[in-house]
C-alpha cells in the first residue's frame, strides 16, 4: 500500500504522520489492499486541516476533510468519516449483483480559443470577429475509466470524492453515462444511446 503524508505551513513531524497512519490503517478490515492513501495535513491561523484521498484496488475513490483546532481530533473525525464511506461501500458491494461489462477508457477534454488565432485591437481587447472564426483548442485532456455501476452507486461515488460530475458505464445496459450535481443540490443523469 502506498502511503504518503504532506504538510502545509506546518512543520513535518514522525509522530503525526504515525498517527494518521495508525487510524486510517483501519480501513483494511473492510478493503485488505488499498492501492493508496494520500493524507494532506495543513494549518491556517487557528484551524487544523485534513485531507485525505483513498483509492481502493478496484478503482473506487474515497475522501475526506475535516478542520478543528486539534490536528489529531481532526486526524480522528476524517478517519472515522473515510471508514464508515467505506463500510457503507463494501455493505452495497455485498447486495449488489455480478457486473456483466469491463470498464471502458474515456477522455475528458476541456476546450479554450486558441490565443494565438485571436486578433485584439489597438488597446488589446480582442475583437467580436475573431471570437467567432477562431477554432477551440484543449487546454487539458484527462483519461479516465468507466468503471461500470448503477447510477445510484455513481451518485454516491460522486459525493464521496466531491467532483462535479462521473463517468461510468452503467451496469445494466453498458452504455456511458454521466451523473452531475445541479446547482440545487439534485443529480443530473445523461444516459448514451446505443449506435445504430
Amino acid at each position: 500500500m502506498q502511503f504518503t503524508v504532506t504538510f502545509r505551513h506546518m512543520d513535518a513531524t514522525e509522530a503525526l504522520k504515525s498517527y494518521a497512519k495508525e487510524r486510517l490503517d483501519k480501513i483494511r478490515k473492510y478493503f485488505p489492499d488499498p492501492i493508496a492513501i494520500n493524507v494532506v495535513l495543513s494549518t491556517e491561523r487557528f484551524h487544523h486541516r485534513v485531507d485525505v484521498n483513498v483509492q481502493l484496488h478496484n478503482g473506487f475513490k474515497v475522501g475526506g476533510t475535516e478542520t478543528t483546532e486539534n490536528m489529531y481530533s481532526s486526524i480522528d473525525l476524517v478517519s472515522a468519516k473515510i471508514e464508515r464511506q467505506v463500510r457503507r461501500y463494501k455493505d452495497k458491494l455485498r447486495e449488489h449483483k455480478v457486473r456483466d461489462f469491463m470498464p471502458l477508457p474515456v477522455t475528458h477534454s476541456v476546450l479554450s480559443e486558441s490565443p494565438d488565432e485571436a486578433s485584439h485591437d489597438e488597446e488589446g481587447q480582442q475583437s467580436a470577429r475573431s471570437t467567432e472564426t477562431s477554432a477551440p483548442v484543449v487546454v487539458k485532456r484527462d483519461s479516465l475509466r468507466a468503471e461500470p455501476m448503477s447510477a445510484g452507486e455513481a451518485i454516491m461515488q460522486l459525493n464521496l470524492v466531491e467532483a462535479p460530475f462521473l463517468v461510468f458505464r452503467n451496469d445494466e445496459t453498458g452504455q456511458i453515462n454521466v451523473v452531475y450535481r445541479l446547482q440545487d443540490g439534485a443529480y443530473g443523469l445523461i444516459e448514451t444511446q446505443p449506435g445504430s
